[in-house]
């Protein structure tokens, strides 16, 4: 018989690194791809794009200064570093609960056996 495969095993089967690199492109969110995760990498594509209007509606059409060029760029590299976090730490916890889940099957599997239990 055939286990259906769940979220929580996609992710724990994951690289981490690979999705913290990926996510580390501003904007992108390609480790969200990769790690199946499609509400985060909405999310993630939503904020990029805020950002972008937010910065085209505060110039009106100007010539961005230096700070605001600055501060454009800041706020996508915040956007990747909190994405980049967020599937590492996700990938973590997936690893975690896949591990407390082997233990507590090992555990039933290893039930004691008295003498007179079947």
């Amino acid at each position: 018989m055939r286990k259906e495969i769940g979220k929580t095993e996609i992710l724990a089967s994951s690289s981490g690194w690979l999705a913290f690199l990926l996510n580390s492109f501003p904007g992108v969110g390609t480790g969200y791809i990769y790690q199946r995760r499609w509400f985060p990498y909405f999310l993630n594509i939503g904020a990029s794009t805020i950002w972008f209007f937010l910065g085209i509606y505060v110039l009106r059409g100007n010539e961005p200064t230096n700070n605001q060029k600055i501060i454009g760029l800041l706020g996508f590299l915040l956007i990747s570093i909190i994405t980049s976090m967020e599937s590492l730490l996700a990938h973590k916890r997936a690893l975690k609960i896949i591990k407390e889940e082997s233990n507590n099957s090992n555990i039933k599997d290893k039930k004691k056996k008295s003498w007179f239990s079947k």
